[in-house]
């Protein structure tokens, strides 16, 4: 056997490893009558107790609801916005591009908090408004399924605005001119023309949200637990949770969380397949075109402005402003005399959230390097060679896309206290998840990278006697560092935001930064979350403002 051949071997036996072995473990220990690591009988019994009582229904409708209804608010967001900036001649689409940056740096669990305290019974900003300008007695209540709605679709309107944004930009606007000439209004050619011929892309993003909104954790737990909603996320970490802890129950409500998000991701990739099918840009006869609103153009301006501001920046300012006050309290004369750096200052003399910044920037810094490592050489077995298992190698580096966050961290506990490898309780049992979690975005980022760099490079370095390892290290890799830095970004932001694994992981000593703010939280000491939050945002900025500045430095630069 040829020494690189070996070597793909051991590449995927690697990911087969981090990607196979949780989640059979899982599925064994959903038929386990005991717990992690003792011995017993399989049994089905917690398979016929959950679908028997109406637990596993309830939690299933409510997932459903809670998926649909705010992945479709977040999906007609995204088109409206998408539409506004990409379509049409509207003013001031910058500051809409600088609005849609908020979501993407902010963690959820802020925004949630941010929502959270401007829905306060007696000082939320939005209930006050309601009180004395519209004269509502009765508070706006968030503490419901449309307040977990609405929390989530609008965190998620900035996702689905970059993912169509690019489909508005470059689509033929060709027959939405043909249609306008025929004497078709705006309103009249998009419906029956452009999001037509866009249907597969929409449909391709509402199904990510769903599947996004299915795994979610932050707003279920901070929303739908005080609110007696439970759903499959919410579920599980309640399980985990119990005295004595039901692993079995855990397990097998795990198991039918991930066969519905695996369902959902494989209808995500069906439609993104198909959209690939629809295709507008045709050449020489292709050029951009935007709809004039005519005296529409600067009161939609406004609109969308005070749109993206209320729904990005608002809950944000809400978590700044309470990060100055020693308790929460709506803006005013005497809250402004309250104002004090206390919460920030606190930050620097406890013990527990220095070890957290530690172990998030050690976990960070660890598995974006790694994911991004491995993923480099397996998009090369991937695009580069001829070898016979490069499917199954991709198609295990980009399966974990499909298990939510508690699933994984539960099929975590199950290996790690089944097998002989004592890392349960440690950061170790972390930052292998966290490699896990991020497989399939340092896969994309690596593999669209590989695509382009020809391979004649590559070709000339083993002409001239150069090894595989030497052709990799100092002409493939550099080549790859654009969209290496730009996968690490990605990697070590989302590390930092992490808490749906963490959350079941982390013991004493392990703790991140995002299992802290959830415990603030828990604890209800919001000015405290909210100084460690923004903290935590200017730490992401930082890194990644730094790491692209390393890309661009160290970059290959080109004639």
């Amino acid at each position: 056997m040829r020494k690189e051949s070996f070597f793909f071997l051991i590449i995927v036996a690697l990911v087969a490893y981090l990607t196979l072995v949780p989640l059979a473990m899982l599925l064994y220990g959903s038929f386990k009558s005991t717990p992690p690591g003792v011995a017993g009988p399989l049994t089905l019994a917690h398979y016929a107790e959950l679908f028997k009582g109406w637990e596993m229904a309830i939690s299933f409708k409510n997932s459903l609801i809670f998926s649909f209804w705010s992945s479709l608010l977040a999906f007609l967001g995204g088109v409206y916005l998408a539409w506004m900036t990409e379509r049409t001649n509207m003013a001031s689409k910058r500051l809409v591009y600088a609005c849609i940056v908020v979501p993407l740096i902010v963690p959820g669990i802020l925004t949630t908090v941010g929502w959270i305290m401007l829905f306060g019974r007696r000082t939320g900003i939005i209930n006050l408004l309601a009180r004395n300008v519209f004269g509502i007695e009765q508070p706006i209540d968030i503490y419901n399924m449309p307040g977990m709605i609405w929390v989530f679709g609008s965190d998620h309107i900035a996702l689905s605005f970059l993912l169509l944004v690019a489909a508005f930009r470059s689509m033929d606007p060709a027959l939405e001119e043909a249609a306008i000439v025929a004497g078709a209004g705006i309103i009249r050619t998009t419906r029956n023309i452009t999001l037509r011929i866009l249907l597969p892309a929409t449909l391709a993003v509402w199904i990510i949200n769903f599947v996004r909104a299915i795994e979610n954790f932050e707003v279920p737990a901070l929303i739908g637990i005080p609110a007696g909603i439970l759903v499959f996320a919410t579920e599980v970490y309640l399980a985990t949770h119990k005295v004595p802890t039901d692993f079995g129950q855990a397990s097998t409500f795990a198991t039918v969380y991930l066969i519905l998000t695996a369902v959902g991701v494989s209808i995500y990739l069906k439609a993104t397949a198909a959209s690939e099918r629809f295709t507008t840009i045709t050449g020489k006869g292709y050029r951009p075109a935007a709809f004039d609103l005519g005296g529409w153009k600067y009161l939609l301006s406004l609109l969308t402005l005070l749109v993206c501001f209320v729904i990005f920046i608002l809950p944000v300012l809400t978590v700044i402003w309470s990060s100055f006050l020693p308790f929460y309290m709506a803006p005013s004369l005497e809250a402004l005399q309250s104002l004090t750096l206390d919460n920030y200052k606190s930050l620097y003399s406890l013990p527990l959230i220095k070890r957290a910044f530690w172990n998030s920037f050690i976990l960070g810094i660890s598995s974006s390097t790694i994911v991004m490592i491995l993923t480099a050489v397996a998009a090369w077995i991937v695009v580069r060679t001829r070898w016979r298992g490069k499917g199954l190698l991709d198609f295990l580096a980009f399966s974990p896309i499909a298990v939510p966050g508690l699933v994984l961290g539960m099929a975590m506990i199950w290996t790690y206290l089944t097998l002989p490898i004592p890392i349960y309780g440690t950061i170790w049992i972390l930052l292998i998840a966290y490699t896990i979690k991020y497989l399939p975005y340092g896969m994309r980022a690596s593999s669209f990278s590989m695509h382009q760099i020809h391979k004649e490079l590559e070709e000339a370095s083993e002409t001239c006697g150069s090894s595989w390892s030497t052709t990799f290290f100092r002409i493939v890799l550099p080549l790859l560092l654009p969209g290496f830095v730009a996968g690490w970004i990605y990697v070590i932001t989302h590390s930092f935001r992490e808490l749906s694994t963490s959350i079941l992981l982390y013991r004493s000593g392990t703790e991140v930064l995002s299992v802290v703010i959830f415990e603030l939280w828990d604890a209800g000491r919001y000015p405290e979350l909210s100084a460690l939050g923004m903290t935590l945002v200017a730490v992401l900025i930082t890194i990644s403002g730094l790491a692209k500045w390393v890309g661009g430095r160290f970059a290959v630069q080109t004639v």
